[in-house]
C-alpha cells in the first residue's frame, strides 16, 4: 500500500514526502517540475527524496489523465494528498489559464481517479486566500468564504466545492486543509521570507506593500506536516481545517527578524497593497485542534531563524 503525494517536488509536498518516507511509509510522488519558479530547486528536493527505496516518482503534468491512470493501475494507492497546484495570488493575474488547468482540471482528474480506486482518504490543499477580505478575525472554518478576491483563491473554493461533491455522492472521505503562509527550509522563492532574505543578502531593496501595515499568520512547514500527518490517519467523511499558527504576526517585525539573523539591513520600497492581496491573515485553529490534534509548535523567530540557517548553508553563504 502507498500514499499518493502530488505535488512531492513542491515545498510542502517534498516535507511531507520525507516525513513519511522517514516513517517507512511507501509515497508515489507525482510532479511535472515546471519552471514557475527555479526547477533547480525542485531537483534538489527530488534527490533527496530519491534516495529513498520506497519513493516512486512520476514526472508529469496533472492535466495528463493517462499518465495519471497508469499511476492508479501500476501503484496500490491507499490515501491521496493532493498538494499539487498553481500556486501564488499575484501570478493569477498574469497567468488565469495556468490556474484553470492546474487547479481546476487537474483537481478534477486527481479526485476523479481517486473515486474510482476507491481510495481510503483524500486529503487536498486548500488556502487562506479563500477568505478573502474577510473582516472577522480570527478566520474560521464558520466563516462565508463566496467572496474570492482573487482567481487563485476562488480556485482553491472551487476545490473545496468539488471534494463536497464527491464526498457527498461517492462517500470519498474529503479532508480539505486551508493553510496559512506556511515557510521554513527549502521554502518557495516567490514567497516573501525568501525574497526578503535573497534581496537582503544580496544588498538589493525590498518592496513591502500596504505601506508595511501587512499582518500575517506565518506558519512554520513541520507544524503543517504535522497537521498533514495527522489527516491522513484520521478520514472525515468531508471536512475543511484552518492549518495557521494561531497568530497574526506584523510584517514588519518579521523583516527586522531577518536582518537581526542575517546581519544585514533591508532597503525598504513602501508600495500600495497589490491588487488581490488582503492586509492581515490570522487562524482560527480549534476545530484542527479538536479533531486532528493540531498544535503549532514553532514560534516565527525560530522559525525565521531555521529558514536563514538552511540558506546560507544550501547557498553557501558565509555569515
Amino acid at each position: 500500500m502507498s500514499i499518493l503525494v502530488t505535488g512531492s517536488a513542491g515545498f510542502i509536498g517534498f516535507h511531507l514526502a520525507h516525513r513519511l518516507l522517514q516513517e517507512g511509509i511507501e509515497v508515489v510522488g507525482y510532479d511535472n517540475v515546471n519552471d514557475y519558479y527555479d526547477p533547480s530547486l525542485k531537483e534538489a528536493r527530488l534527490r533527496i527524496l530519491n534516495d529513498f527505496d520506497k519513493f516512486k516518482f512520476y514526472r508529469a503534468d496533472l492535466c495528463d489523465f493517462a499518465t495519471l491512470q497508469k499511476v492508479f493501475s501500476d501503484q496500490t494507492i491507499e490515501k491521496v494528498v493532493h498538494l499539487a497546484a498553481q500556486a501564488g495570488v499575484r501570478y493569477s493575474l498574469i497567468n488565469p489559464f495556468a490556474y484553470q488547468k492546474s487547479n481546476l482540471e487537474g483537481f478534477l482528474n486527481i479526485i476523479e481517479l481517486s473515486k474510482c480506486a476507491k481510495v481510503k482518504n483524500f486529503i487536498y490543499a486548500s488556502s487562506s486566500s479563500v477568505y478573502g477580505n474577510n473582516r472577522h478575525l480570527p478566520f474560521s472554518v464558520q466563516d462565508n468564504v463566496d467572496r474570492p478576491i482573487s482567481l487563485y483563491a476562488a480556485t482553491k473554493k472551487s476545490n473545496e466545492l468539488i471534494a463536497h461533491v464527491y464526498a457527498h455522492l461517492y462517500q470519498l472521505p474529503c479532508t480539505g486543509l486551508r493553510f496559512f503562509t506556511v515557510y521554513g527550509p527549502f521554502g518557495r522563492p516567490d514567497m516573501a521570507l525568501f525574497i526578503f532574505t535573497k534581496n537582503i543578502l544580496e544588498g538589493k531593496p525590498i518592496d513591502v506593500y500596504n505601506f508595511g501595515q501587512m499582518k500575517r499568520d506565518f506558519t512554520y512547514i513541520d507544524d503543517i506536516v504535522a497537521g498533514l500527518r495527522s489527516a491522513i490517519d484520521k478520514p472525515f467523511p468531508y471536512e475543511i481545517f484552518n492549518l495557521g499558527n494561531h497568530r497574526s504576526e506584523n510584517l514588519m517585525d518579521f523583516i527586522h527578524l531577518i536582518e537581526e539573523y542575517s546581519g544585514r539591513k533591508a532597503q525598504i520600497n513602501f508600495r500600495p497593497i497589490q491588487p488581490g492581496d488582503v492586509p492581515e491573515t490570522y487562524a482560527d485553529i480549534s476545530t484542527a485542534t479538536e479533531k486532528l490534534g493540531f498544535v503549532p509548535r514553532t514560534q516565527i523567530r525560530e522559525g525565521i531563524k531555521l529558514f536563514l540557517d538552511w540558506y546560507f548553508e544550501y547557498y553557501h553563504i558565509k555569515k
